[in-house]
């Protein structure tokens, strides 16, 4: 695979993309991220965290050798990219690409070796929470990061420019 073209629009084995109910009353809403007793198959979360992703801004495409990602899109409009890259999957070759955020509020669960890029498609700047299963850096951030940054590569075939 070394092009946009090779990619098949199909699901991912073992990518979820759950949508989040709001529970919602005169106060606002709230969201259930993850629960214990609706496992998605992914190791429990080991740490959280929140970024804020400025208006046309994306982050990726980077992929995690060991690391599961949970991403919970509910704020702003991001197009959200995912290829499989894995040598010994099932749907190597395959493509997701799709809308999440405000309109579409998806909890996203992205398993190592699976390439993942999203982009703030709106006009202001958007929150996006993640619960990864490994701790960035490792214990104390004394290891190394579990990252593979396809975004600095020249030619990189994790295209996000015609979507």
């Amino acid at each position: 695979m070394t092009g946009v073209l090779d990619w098949i629009d199909a699901p991912i084995s073992g990518v979820t993309v759950r949508e989040m109910q709001a529970f919602r009353d005169d106060r606002g809403w709230l969201v259930e991220l993850f629960r214990r007793d609706e496992p998605d198959g992914a190791a429990p979360p080991a740490m959280g965290y929140v970024s804020l992703t400025h208006a046309g801004v994306a982050r990726g495409p980077h992929e995690h050798r060991h690391q599961t990602d949970r991403f919970a899109f509910f704020d702003g409009h991001y197009r959200v990219f995912l290829w499989d890259a894995r040598a010994a999957s099932p749907t190597r070759g395959n493509r997701m690409v799709f809308s999440a955020g405000m309109s579409n509020p998806v909890l996203v669960v992205i398993p190592p070796g699976v390439v993942h890029a999203y982009r703030n498609d709106g006009d202001a700047d958007a929150l996006v929470t993640n619960f990864p299963d490994t701790l960035y850096a490792g214990e104390g951030k004394r290891g190394q990061v579990d990252e593979i940054r396809h975004e600095d590569m020249d030619n990189s075939p994790f295209c996000m420019d015609n979507e």
